[in-house]
């Protein structure tokens, strides 16, 4: 019960449900003013609908981004309802202008998520206008309040986001938080002895690629509004920068955890260490869900457990090793658990501190040093909007144009096939809407979307007939219709099936008030979604651009990712180096880790310049791999025949992984020394030359690593960097040689 209240909750206090109340009345708002106060309903739903289409791009994200890509749809939205009203009167014009509009605004898909949601709040308000003809004096009167409804909206919108603008920070700031939490669950899973190591990773992947983009979204509140002055917006502000800090420091801490799980497996199956760290990965995972739910409540978040004694029971074990002979007998091992011990009582003081940051204290500070300059502009994600990215891509081996090309097709034969079944005709826009929805540039998401929009509308239109079989009192059901409302657009980026079934049912109810006392509406809507439907999955397979296609560069995209961040790392380590010989005894240097802006006070530029480096590599270094990992389960998601070099991707996967991990446990114990030894460095050179795009394939040559003393714990993450980057070359050399040269792949803005 406390887990199903807790996600109730988690949905209740999110930017989702925030949203969805945001977008709900902010598009209703215009029919209920002009209908209710003046009798214009015929004017106010048009507003309506130029309301829906600035509220489907009115997603989260940064404030300036949103006014000015609400901005743009409105006013193409606007320009979509004067061209598609003008042509509705005649049979041969609407074809051809339904035609020309499915193409130019499918294509919007070039210029990423936010372009998608442009063009397809275009189309809808097309679909919209032509299910009636409309007279030259009506498409103009329909265009005005188009575009006065999208105006409202964006306006009603800036408001509200202007009102509660620290509420919209912490709620996408709680979204990376318990996207952190699944991803320390799914790091737990690996100390499980009775888990296939397979499935860990196949589980690990997918929640890291979830928790980059959560994090990025994040990033992009967090960084824009920084604290200034004083006040309690400026205590929350802090709150939030200190929030943010140590969540990406909890995430390099246990990024650097990585080792060989089944070589411990094998050496420790017996002992109890391994379970003792899985419980303590466990309970930090709790908290962090009960951190990042308070944030989202806006509340101080109290303690319910702690790993204290797990700790304690891993220094026990520890203890137990050591008499045992394992510091002589497997030195690299036993150093590799004393390092995981550190690094789990390390994440617990960040844990701790993360519920401290909730108090939200008038005496608190910022982490570290903060820096408000441009150079955290880096960080934070970039969208362009260029014609060139469009016309670029005109060509038949472009992924977006052979998309287009699918949906232009799919809603030709929808436009021709209600032209001649007279009785499609009338809600003929229907089936081409149902297609603009279901449609996407990928094979997978089409017809993944296919089913869940199927059986939403069926369960919608199920719900529609209850509704009007239980009460016929309008009060009732403008309620209910309402509620949907609220509903469809709050579940649309958490569960699209359920948002099918709302929106559904929150369309059949404004017909029911448009034209009462007729249920045929809802038969024929589940007609005309099962012919969109099929029209959809057939078009699917026109022209398809198969995920495999993008394995290999997005493959090269992540060893380059990887490449830099060992290269920074280096540079890193290097000006520590340097400060530690430069520096008098007593004198402490920089710290040898920090998150973006965590830097010491009196840091000299160099160490703060190669420190930023290092970060903005590291953040590169997530983002490459979410790419690679999202492409990777999308083709598992097609037909097995279009699955290629599975195996290869799966292990060039997990191995980025490795090599990653062990760059971040890597670079602090380097900094920490006074030089590097000369077998650890000459083996980091060969790594550095395996991962050159432009070098030849090789191997790695024999090394001898140091391994006296604390350089033990430094052999091993070196050595399996090592291994990491050999496999990574080995396993691209095959998928380059086997599918040669390809377009560069579609990807995030970084």
């Amino acid at each position: 019960m406390d887990l199903r209240l807790t996600h109730l909750h988690r949905f209740v206090y999110s930017h989702f449900f925030f949203g969805g109340v945001r977008q709900a009345v902010g598009m209703l708002a215009p029919v209920l003013l002009l209908g209710g106060l003046f009798n214009q309903y015929a004017v106010g739903l048009a507003a309506t609908f130029g309301a829906l289409c600035v509220a489907i791009i009115d997603q989260p994200g940064p404030h300036w981004h949103r006014r000015n890509e609400m901005l743009g749809g409105s006013l193409l939205g606007t320009a979509t309802v004067a061209l598609t009203g003008i042509a509705s009167s005649h049979p041969v014009a609407i074809w051809l202008a339904v035609i020309a509009q499915c193409f130019a605004f499918s294509m919007f898909s070039v210029f990423g998520r936010k372009g998608s949601q442009i063009g397809f709040a275009c189309l809808l308000l097309m679909t919209l206008t032509m299910h009636a003809p409309l007279t030259m004096n009506e498409a103009a009167v329909h265009a005005a309040a188009t575009l006065g409804g999208g105006l409202f909206y964006l306006l009603f919108s800036t408001l509200v986001s202007r009102l509660s603008n620290l509420r919209e920070e912490q709620q996408a700031l709680s979204l990376a938080l318990f996207a952190t939490a699944e991803y320390v669950a799914a790091r737990a899973a690996f100390y499980d002895v009775d888990n296939d190591l397979e499935d860990c990773y196949r589980t690990m992947i997918r929640r890291q690629s979830a928790m980059t983009e959560k994090h990025q979204a994040a990033r992009d509140m967090v960084l824009r509004v920084l604290p200034r002055g004083a006040g309690p917006g400026d205590r929350r502000r802090i709150m939030l920068w200190n929030l943010f800090v140590d969540m990406i420091a909890l995430l390099d801490t246990l990024i650097a955890t990585h080792t060989d799980y089944a070589t411990l497996r094998r050496a420790l199956r017996e002992a109890d260490v391994l379970l003792f760290a899985r419980d303590a990965l466990r309970k930090m995972s709790l908290e962090l869900e009960h951190v990042a739910l308070a944030v989202s409540r806006n509340r101080r978040a109290e303690h319910r457990t702690s790993v204290k004694a797990e700790l304690r029971a891993i220094e026990y074990e520890l203890e137990q090793l050591r008499q045992q002979g394992w510091p002589e007998r497997d030195p690299e091992v036993y150093a590799l658990l004393v390092q995981v011990q550190r690094r789990l009582r390390n994440a617990a003081r960040v844990v701790d501190r993360l519920y401290e940051h909730t108090r939200a204290a008038a005496d608190a500070l910022p982490q570290g040093r903060l820096r408000l300059d441009k150079s955290l502009s880096r960080f934070l994600s970039r969208q362009e909007f260029r014609l060139g990215m469009i016309t670029s891509n005109l060509r038949l081996d472009s992924p977006h144009c052979r998309f287009a090309l699918r949906v232009t097709l799919a809603a030709s034969i929808a436009m021709t096939l209600t032209a001649f079944v007279p009785t499609l005709q009338p809600h003929g826009y229907w089936i081409v809407l149902t297609i603009l929805i279901i449609m996407k540039p990928g094979f997978a998401l089409t017809r993944q979307r296919n089913g869940w929009r199927l059986l939403g509308t069926l369960l919608g239109c199920a719900l529609a007939v209850g509704a009007f079989e239980l009460t016929d009192e309008p009060g009732a059901l403008f309620a209910i219709m309402v509620a949907a409302c609220i509903m469809g657009n709050s579940l649309l980026l958490v569960n699209y099936m359920a948002s099918s079934i709302f929106n559904t049912l929150f369309v059949l109810l404004a017909f029911h008030f448009i034209s009462p006392g007729t249920l045929a509406v809802v038969g024929e809507r589940a007609i005309d979604t099962i012919v969109g439907c099929a029209i959809a999955l057939a078009c699917s397979y026109v022209l398809p651009w198969w995920e495999y296609r993008y394995m290999a560069p997005l493959a090269r995209a992540a060893l380059s990712a990887n490449r830099q961040y060992l290269r920074a790392g280096l540079r890193y380590a290097a000006v520590m180096q340097a400060r530690h010989a430069a520096s008098e005894p007593g004198v402490s240097a920089a710290p040898a880790q920090a998150g973006p802006g965590d830097f010491a006070a009196q840091a000299p530029a160099d160490v703060q310049s190669a420190d930023f480096a290092f970060q903005l590599a590291r953040k590169n270094v997530h983002v490459a791999f979410g790419n690679m990992a999202e492409a990777f389960y999308r083709m598992m998601n097609e037909p097995r025949s279009r699955q290629r070099h599975v195996p290869e991707v799966n292990n060039l996967l997990i191995q980025n992984h490795i090599l990653a991990s062990q760059i971040a446990a890597t670079v602090p114990l380097l900094a920490d020394l006074p030089a590097t030894p000369p077998g650890i460095g000459k083996t980091l050179e060969q790594v550095q030359a395996l991962l050159d795009e432009e070098a030849l394939p090789g191997t790695l040559e024999p090394v001898a690593i140091e391994t006296d003393g604390d350089l033990a714990a430094l052999a091993y993450p070196v050595r399996q960097m090592a291994k990491a980057a050999q496999l990574i070359r080995n396993e691209l050399g095959t998928l380059e040689a086997a599918d040669g040269p390809v377009p560069p792949p579609r990807a995030k803005a970084a």
